[in-house]
């Protein structure tokens, strides 16, 4: 009866929900045409559909572009298509061809383990040592902002040393998709073969910005936090602090003291 049940959901999401058939094949890599999230599409009046293609000479995607853009998103709607096809259903795009998958692995969000003492960058950082040790050149590995717990040098590090490792085929080689905010790691695709930029595109027109949750070709130049913090609610006084405090920072200049500070005694008794 569980298997009628799953074949008999399969079919319904198959015709109503305008799923393709997807092709099954012996060549590695995935190719997605007009790809979505078989779930969000449903809370979302107008859904962007994107497309991925994922070879064995262009098999690691490094993802850049704001909060809430969109990239966790993509990045599950590639992996969910692919699980669904492995599982014998219809998927939701307009094409798709999909070839050996073994195992599909994901260090996505973000938790802790705080009664075996284990914070939030200690259980990241153990999700990627298992990745690394279980993937093959047929997995697809879905990374999302890999280094973030930690100082900026050192996240930027590990994110690099990570699609380094990854990239290599002697090591691993499997099909990855790394979403960052390290736009320093973009430079990856001038010296690993294997390596290609996507972003997500974006329409700013002055302090406004507007998603057009579109996977575009080429690396983002802005992360847009401070927008993104803004619409998110935060006091007009602490975006235009941030602002002041990020212009100077990308200048290299000393970040200006604020108006009100002053200067604290120390003691050390």
């Amino acid at each position: 009866m569980a298997a009628a049940d799953t074949l008999l959901s399969f079919a319904k999401h198959a015709e109503t929900a305008d799923w393709v058939k997807p092709s099954m094949s012996a060549v590695p890599g995935i190719d997605l045409q007009g790809a979505r999230h078989p779930v969000v599409e449903h809370a979302l009046e107008h859904y962007v559909p994107n497309d991925c293609a994922l070879t064995p000479s262009r098999r690691l995607l490094v993802i850049t572009g704001p909060n809430m853009g969109g990239k966790s998103t993509y990045m599950r709607s590639v992996a969910l298509i692919a699980l669904l096809a492995c599982a014998g259903s219809f998927v939701p795009a307009k094409a798709a061809r999909i070839g050996p998958i073994d195992r599909i692995l994901t260090r996505i969000g973000a938790s802790d383990d705080l009664a075996r003492g284990r914070s939030t960058f200690m259980v990241e950082m153990a999700e990627v040592a298992e990745i690394l040790k279980s993937a093959t050149k047929d997995s697809l590995l879905v990374l999302d902002e890999i280094g973030r717990g930690t100082s900026t040098f050192d996240g930027m590090s590990i994110a690099r040393a990570v699609i380094e490792y990854v990239h290599d085929k002697k090591l691993c080689g499997a099909k990855t998709l790394f979403a960052t905010h390290y736009h320093e790691l973009t430079e990856l695709e001038d010296l690993l073969p294997g390596v290609q930029n996507f972003s997500i595109a974006v329409k700013k027109r002055g302090d406004d910005i507007t998603f057009l949750r579109r996977i575009v070709r080429g690396g983002a130049d802005d992360s847009f936090g401070i927008e993104v913090a803004k619409l998110a609610g935060v006091p007009d006084k602490v975006v235009r602090r941030a602002k002041e405090v990020l212009k100077s920072l990308e200048s290299g200049e000393m970040v200006k003291k604020p108006k009100n500070a002053v200067k604290v005694p120390v003691s050390y008794t």
